[in-house]
């Protein structure tokens, strides 16, 4: 089991290292006249990869520039330069001649310098591939500075554009609420057609600079008056929908009781219930103290595992579960512990605690009596039942702590698991002629942990799904997740068939009656998913697929995808075209979200609502594309640093509408206000339809 784990280790990191070092880049700076630094990146490609170069075409792969957040006393003079060794070939995807480096390159940016004190803060963007896959637009951030410039001005020319609007960011104050300077708009400029304001909240999504996102047109006012808080206006609405997350509280707990009665019919716990509760009425000598030790051996149980789910609880906060949620280094580790519980559920290794703790508990049982003695029963059975239970409480803290929406989570989780777990020892010592007619130990229960296994494979996918989404690696698309799940239910279908055997399953001659129908389920679910590999629905997986955006292929011409992904970028062309707005606070790991959108959108009577009537503005809570600079609010009396594009909208849900839980809708007018009461995690066409058109109602009135 430790070369298991140490291999599983070898390979995360090896993993990690591998996505992280195909370039890397040095920065160095070079004096070359008393009023000239040149920028010199010095890059090494690691081998089948190559970076592009700066004159690549538009509509072609990423190339190589050079930009600038913050300016003062410094300017750029002239473009990026790109050094020798550029190669050039005709690339059948982007049908364009593009120009690359292989195994190393080197770009120059030279600054002028313009004052005594000078500094200059910027970042080269390029873009990479290999022959299968390319990296996200890179940052390597950079920043000139010193007190040996010029003492006066070089000259009086026009500062560039670029610095201009850098400038303006830093130099406006933040409007109402907290909100992130932007830079200001010159009233002279003109309005911004909705496919340019479209293209730049695009651009914007990608590259993080979102104040560029919002049309020349936009000014510090409209955005001061878009980010005012109208939480009292919500809730005389009708409410904010704040409470979402309370309500989930109900399906943590059913699928922890859930957990709880799969883990019973597993092979190291179902064996253990009628020697404990025959041990129980044995010992005391008369039914009902038997009846009390084992409603107290019930409750151990549950405090037990109530316990462990606090521990989580208290090492992680609300916040800390959000971020896990779609961080890609502990989603990509989730994926492979799951990985791991898989292949032990199949029989490739037994993932047990060591022997001497269950040992040492059970001695010291032994030598006690009274409630501490049940109490350590309890635990050994905790510590002997692990490696049937411990792989189904491992994906149940890490699915309810990732999509819980609370720090309780855990907590509640634990408690449904505990309480199904305990629940047959109490019965069956309340009515001990159950136990005849309870079914007898075999071979079933290995089928059990070999189905859990073809389970635990299918949901590892889904973690791995959120970390590519997150961070826009697209290794895992919707055609190749939906590939993955038709085979691994397809194998589960013919394992229950008896067409597949594990290295403890009994030899066996025929199919029960259980075993056959359940193979058809599987089956049938496998054959149910093939035409979503050509772009249909499947509302069945919505809420564990990829988003259809994903898919490459998709013959369903039905598409409902939002209009602008920049709030204020979507609020300034709704103004323009006189329409309201809907903003969706999603994420790209939000399972109710992509049911929403499934089972919801695509309805003909909301598509065309959402499509002719509104526009869609959708923020993803999750997305962690770096802003090209930290912003600092204050948020309930302290200072909250917003690094990337998700912290913004997220900051945005919680300071203008008191919410913090997705999928999360509310309809605006053109100023900010709502039309509407918020809107949750509903899939009733109906109540939607009515949400979308009293907003309408609303809008046209006033």
């Amino acid at each position: 089991m430790k070369k298991t784990f140490a291999l599983l280790f070898f390979l995360f990191i090896s993993a990690v290292a591998a996505m992280q070092a195909q370039v890397q880049f040095k920065v160095t700076q070079k004096r070359v006249s008393p009023t000239e630094v040149d920028l010199i990146f010095t890059g090494t490609i690691a081998r089948g990869w190559h970076v592009y170069s700066t004159d690549v075409e538009d509509g072609g792969p990423t190339k190589a520039t050079f930009n600038i957040d913050a300016a003062s006393g410094a300017r750029l003079k002239g473009g990026l330069q790109a050094g020798p060794g550029v190669k050039r070939k005709m690339d059948p995807v982007f049908q364009m001649e593009v120009s690359y480096f292989e195994n190393s390159c080197t770009f120059t940016q030279r600054i002028e310098l313009t004052e005594k004190d000078y500094r200059l803060e910027g970042y080269l963007q390029y873009g990479a591939c290999d022959d299968r896959n390319c990296l996200p637009p890179t940052s390597v951030e950079c920043t000139v500075s010193g007190s040996d410039g010029p003492a006066a001005a070089a000259s009086a020319a026009p500062v560039p554009a670029a610095q201009a609007g850098a400038k303006a960011a830093q130099a406006e104050p933040a409007a109402a609420a907290g909100t992130p300077a932007a830079p200001d708009a010159q009233a002279a400029a003109p309005a911004a057609t909705p496919a340019d304001t479209a293209a730049a909240a695009q651009t914007a999504a990608a590259s993080g600079p979102l104040e560029a996102a919002a049309p020349a047109a936009v000014t510090a006012a409209d955005r001061s008056e878009w980010w005012t808080p109208v939480i009292d206006e919500l809730e005389a609405l009708g409410g904010s929908g704040a409470g979402v997350a309370e309500r989930a509280w109900w399906y943590i707990f059913l699928m922890g009781f859930a957990g709880g009665l799969i883990a019973l019919c597993t092979p190291c716990v179902w064996p253990i219930i009628p020697m404990t509760v025959s041990f129980f009425l044995k010992r005391s000598g008369n039914r009902r103290k038997g009846i009390r030790d084992a409603v107290l051996y019930g409750c151990s149980i549950v405090v037990i595992y109530v316990a462990l789910g606090l521990v989580i609880t208290t090492i992680f906060g609300a916040n800390a579960l959000n971020d896990l949620s779609t961080n890609a280094v502990f989603n990509i580790l989730f994926f492979l512990m799951l990985l791991v519980f898989a292949a032990s559920f199949f029989g490739g290794f037994e993932i047990t605690l060591p022997s001497s703790w269950g040992s040492a508990v059970d001695s010291k049982a032994e030598r006690t009596t009274g409630l501490l003695s049940i109490f350590l029963m309890a635990f050994t059975l905790s510590l002997v039942s692990f490696s049937c239970t411990g792989p189904i409480i491992g994906f149940l803290l890490v699915e309810v702590s990732t999509s819980g929406g609370s720090a309780l989570a855990p907590t509640i989780g634990m408690l449904g698991f505990a309480l199904a777990l305990a629940l047959p020892f109490t019965l069956f010592a309340l009515f001990p002629a159950w136990l005849k007619s309870a079914p007898k130990s075999g071979g079933w229960l290995n089928t059990v942990k070999v189905t859990l296994g073809f389970l635990e494979l299918a949901f590892a996918l889904k973690f791995l799904s959120v970390a590519d989404l997150a961070y826009g690696w697209h290794l895992l698309d919707r055609e190749t997740f939906l590939a993955l799940w038709i085979v691994i239910f397809a194998l589960l279908g013919f394992y229950l068939l008896g067409k597949i055997r594990f290295p403890h399953d009994d030899e066996q001659h025929h199919t029960g009656v259980t075993r056959f129908f359940l193979a058809l389920c599987s089956l049938a679910f496998a054959i149910y998913m093939v035409p979503g590999l050509w772009g249909a629905p499947l509302k069945a997986v919505s809420a564990f697929a990829p988003p259809m955006s994903t898919q490459d292929f998709n013959l369903d011409q039905v598409k409902v995808e939002a209009q602008f992904r920049d709030y204020d970028a979507g609020m300034a062309y709704a103004r323009q075209a006189g329409k309201p707005v809907i903003v969706d606070f999603t994420g790209h790991g939000c399972v109710n979200c992509r049911k929403m959108e499934m089972a919801v959108w695509h309805d003909a009577k909301v598509r065309d609502l959402l499509t002719k009537d509104y526009v869609l503005i959708s923020l993803y809570v999750d997305e962690k594309t770096r802003l090209p600079e930290t912003l600092v609010v204050r948020e309930n009396g302290k200072e909250t640093k917003l690094r990337t594009v998700g912290d913004r909208w997220s900051y945005l849900q919680r300071s203008k509408f008191g919410a913090n839980a997705q999928p999360f809708y509310v309809l605006l007018d053109n100023e900010g206000k709502p039309l509407n009461s918020a809107y949750t995690f509903d899939e009733s066409v109906d109540h939607f339809v009515e949400f979308l058109q009293k907003g309408l109602d609303t809008y046209r009135s006033r």
